[in-house]
């Protein structure tokens, strides 16, 4: 017995929602996709019993991208389920694990390892911040229930992993029984928080102004005199602190996006048997979604956890740090660009004026430039190939599709054979246009910042989530009023 035979079992045992036996109404996917939302900001907003004010959020960088809320039982997010899933698609990119996606015995090993990775990662994240001091039991409260501290701590790690574990089953409920995804869901309701935030915002920020958009507005046009508006200052003041340049990137990058996904290479068919019956197949530009970039995100993220748990043990040879912000080293390389404040000299120079140390030289800043744009582009590229590959998207799962649909490619003969040599043609090389295409437009936004610091990531993710919903909207409404499209799409 193989070593993948052997843990199959295993798998299979795990708890797990099920699927429903049949076909799920569309009215009944919006109810269950609607309830799962309000159960996520339910959630959200339940603080974890015991933690005290002082605690750190090694994750509040990632925040966008990541979900779930500071200080509450959704702190992990969707951080285990991303982790888990560029282990296992580094895994089985690598051959280290050898599966077949188109396989249906090997998708659900895929699926039950996956699973099985989360719930190790769920341990594996929350553990690192207990031990390291990161999340800290409030003492006062520790003393009125009269237990110590260590028992406070324990009950904080056990609420941490509770909430890890409702996120995943939430999204395995959505994605079962609902539209898209629960983590494209929780990304698109976090991101839009933090976007209608950063617009209303009134309480004052660092700099003392509102922290949104509207009421900053009110305030400098109040407060501000006109003289210094126009000057070269004021034009920088209101560019940057004002927030012009944030409204102006986040409008931008919407139609972009908008844009970039609207736009596919459509490959004619025609069905085998039922003559003059004729459709399309399209490759999206960005065909493997923008979900890879979580992925990349995901991996600085982990990278810095472990810079964070090294400096905090007194080994700065990766780099130091101010709060869970890394201010030299390799570490500071590898950190990803969150605003104007990462890369403009003067506002870099601001920023480390406040963390009490030198600024970085121009060159320093130029290569941490240059080490993002990498990761983004090259990250965005390797992972799009994996993510195509490990989700039933490239060229030989697509042609197996096809030809059980019926359909068939004019001009070729119906065959699996024919149809698999022209989705090669198409699908691997839109693939790698459209990974780097979005790590070039993530990586413009993180450089000009956007509404609420939502981030370019964020951002990009929850435009391309929200389109990407209305379609499967469409497809679904589609399907409800003609059930033969079903047997195309594999939903019966």
């Amino acid at each position: 017995m193989s070593f993948k035979e052997s843990l199959e079992p295993f798998f299979n045992r795990l708890p797990a929602v099920s699927s429903p036996e049949g076909h799920v109404h569309f009215k009944n996917k919006l109810l269950w996709t609607l309830g799962i939302l309000m159960l996520y900001f339910a959630l959200a907003n339940v603080p974890l019993f015991g933690l005290s004010s002082e605690s750190i959020d090694l994750f509040d960088q990632y925040r966008a991208f990541f979900a779930g809320a500071s200080g509450t039982l959704m702190l992990l997010g969707i951080g285990p389920i991303v982790t888990a899933s560029i282990v296992l698609q580094l895994l089985t990119g690598a051959d280290i694990i050898k599966l077949d996606m188109s396989d249906p015995r090997d998708q659900a090993f895929f699926q039950g390892a996956q699973k099985f990775l989360v719930f190790i990662m769920i341990v594996l994240t929350a553990l690192p911040q207990i031990v390291g001091g990161y999340i800290q039991p409030d003492a006062s409260i520790a003393a009125s229930l009269g237990v110590g501290l260590g028992v406070l701590t324990f009950l904080i790690f056990l609420q941490i992993c509770l909430g890890g574990v409702l996120i995943l089953f939430m999204d395995e409920i959505v994605s079962k029984w609902g539209i898209g995804s629960g983590v494209g869901l929780f990304i698109v309701a976090g991101v839009s928080q933090q976007i209608v935030t950063g617009l209303i915002n009134w309480v004052p920020d660092q700099s003392g102004l509102p922290a949104g958009i509207i009421p900053k507005w009110l305030y400098i046009i109040q407060n501000v005199g006109a003289d210094y508006l126009f000057s070269g200052d004021g034009f920088m003041f209101i560019l940057i602190q004002g927030g012009i340049l944030a409204l102006i990137t986040t409008v931008a990058i919407f139609f972009l996006v908008v844009y970039a996904e609207s736009t596919r290479i459509e490959i004619p068919l025609a069905h085998s048997s039922v003559k003059g019956a004729r459709g399309r197949f399209p490759v999206k530009l960005i065909y493997a979604s923008v979900l890879p970039m979580i992925l990349v995100r995901a991996l600085q993220a982990n990278i810095q956890l472990i810079g964070l748990m090294l400096a905090g043990r007194g080994i700065t040879i990766f780099g130091e740090y101010s709060g869970s912000t890394p201010i030299n080293g390799v570490m500071y390389y590898l950190a990803p660009i969150n605003s104007p404040y990462d890369w403009i000299p003067s506002l870099v120079q601001e920023t480390y004026t406040g963390y009490g140390v030198a600024a970085p030289e121009l060159w320093q800043i130029g290569l941490h430039v240059f080490v993002d744009a990498f990761m983004l582009i090259a990250g965005g590229i390797i992972f799009a190939l994996f993510w195509i590959e490990t989700t039933g998207m490239g060229a030989k799962p697509t042609a197996q599709k096809v030809f059980n649909s019926g359909m068939q490619i004019p001009g070729f003969r119906r065959n699996i054979g024919s149809i698999e040599k022209v989705m090669e043609r198409y699908i691997p090389r839109v693939t790698i246009i459209g990974g780097a295409l979005i790590g070039a437009l993530t990586l413009v936004a993180s450089l000009l910042g956007t509404i609420g610091g939502a981030g370019g990531t964020g951002l990009l993710l929850a435009v391309s989530i929200v389109y990407r919903l209305y379609e499967d909207i469409a497809s679904e409404q589609m399907m409800e009023m003609h059930p033969m499209m079903r047997s195309f799409f594999g939903k019966e």
